[in-house]
């Protein structure tokens, strides 16, 4: 009889949730017999992983205080004596570098067998990282088509497995459809805005795109706003950063593709969105903005041309992006507006957009992933 795999999933923030219940997913549908326990959320607990009780969350970002950081120190000291005292066939790491390599660190000296899914982005800052990495880690799963060459040729045992936004992106989507659940009117220009999925950017962002879509309805007449929320963000923050805004718009949480589809343009902050409207083929302008001390010491640490996640898989810049002092409401309208008007700048994205979305691969990532760390456990 065929050994039955024991696998420990650490995540970290939101993302890692929803990757690490698709991981557990699809596990599960390859080994039913498969024991999970883990660090992460709601989605993985409802995937079939045993939460380990007592942690919340292991990442501090955007926390402070004696008492979070206290809080933080225990939950890694659970880690750290679960990973001594437990055997497992398989420890899955899953993105949030700064916190799970120093605890596949951790591992790796318990005798535990390590994977690394969604690898540390040693292309955008911090190469040295590589070398760590190769100390500790069996088997990297890389998501972008260019992380396995970097990582292979490192020494790194690495597997290209897709991007999982391959599995959560429907192939199309019918956007009058769309329009209708969200009560737009069919035919008018509808812009959407994301303005991230914590709290610090969106307090950041949201006024910026706000002050852009008044001066886009001024511009457009009858155009509607419609925004994407993340589930991670409570719905009071963006009431109370709208109050007082002179143009409507409609607010739907987890919905993001449903918003991106529905979308004639998109106002979207730098990250993963801007990927996942890349692949459901909606234009857009990026932005970012944070505080000056943290763009600074990105701008010294950071080695990549773009930060939209479009523009880096690309190779180019296919979308215009507005960062920390080009981050105005009235850059970011005059940008939506020129794109709008120019029927070949947008034709140009779009066929851009169908390339990013050919070189990610094929729908599949977490099956593969998990086939990958199975192979991990017999090895």
């Amino acid at each position: 009889m065929e050994h039955m795999p024991r696998i420990l999933i650490v995540t970290g923030e939101a993302s890692g949730d929803l990757h690490g219940a698709n991981l557990a997913a699809a596990l599960r549908l390859l080994r039913p017999d498969v024991q999970m326990l883990g660090v992460g959320g709601s989605k993985m607990r409802a995937a079939g992983v045993e939460l380990i009780p007592g942690i919340e969350r292991l990442d501090v970002m955007g926390m402070v205080g004696w008492k979070q950081l206290r809080a933080a120190w225990r939950n890694y000291a659970i880690i750290k004596r679960l990973l001594h005292q437990s055997r497992f066939d398989a420890v899955v790491f899953i993105d949030h570098p700064g916190l799970n390599l120093h605890l596949a660190t951790v591992a790796k000296r318990a005798g535990q067998r390590i994977v690394y899914y969604v690898a540390p982005q040693i292309w955008a800052w911090r190469p040295g990282r590589i070398r760590r990495i190769k100390r500790v880690v069996d088997r990297m799963l890389v998501i972008l088509p260019f992380e396995a060459a970097l990582y292979q040729q490192a020494g790194v045992p690495c597997d290209f497995v897709g991007h999982p936004l391959l599995d959560t992106v429907a192939a199309s989507y019918d956007r009058a459809e769309l329009r209708a659940r969200f009560g737009l009117d069919p035919d008018a220009l509808v812009i959407g805005l994301l303005p991230g999925s914590r709290a610090g950017e969106v307090r950041d962002l949201f006024p910026l795109m706000l002050g852009a879509a008044e001066r886009l309805s001024s511009l457009h007449a009858g155009a509607q706003f419609v925004v994407a929320q993340a589930s991670s963000i409570k719905g009071g923050l963006l009431d109370a950063l709208s109050a007082g805004c002179g143009t409507k718009i409609r607010v739907f949480r987890d919905q993001a593709s449903e918003v991106i589809a529905a979308s004639d343009l998109l106002l979207v902050a730098s990250g993963t969105a801007t990927l996942q409207a890349a692949l459901i083929g909606t234009p857009m302008v990026i932005t970012y903005r944070t505080s000056w001390i943290s763009y600074w010491l990105a701008r010294l640490l950071i080695r990549v041309n773009w930060i939209g996640l479009v523009n880096i898989v690309a190779g180019r810049g296919i979308v215009t992006e507005l960062i920390q002092q080009e981050a105005t409401a009235e850059r970011l309208s005059e940008a939506a507006h020129r794109l709008l008007r120019d029927e070949a700048a947008l034709s140009g994205m779009r066929a851009a957009f169908r390339a990013v979305r050919d070189s990610l691969g094929s729908p599949g990532a977490s099956r593969r992933a998990a086939e990958a760390v199975l192979k991990e456990c017999r090895a």
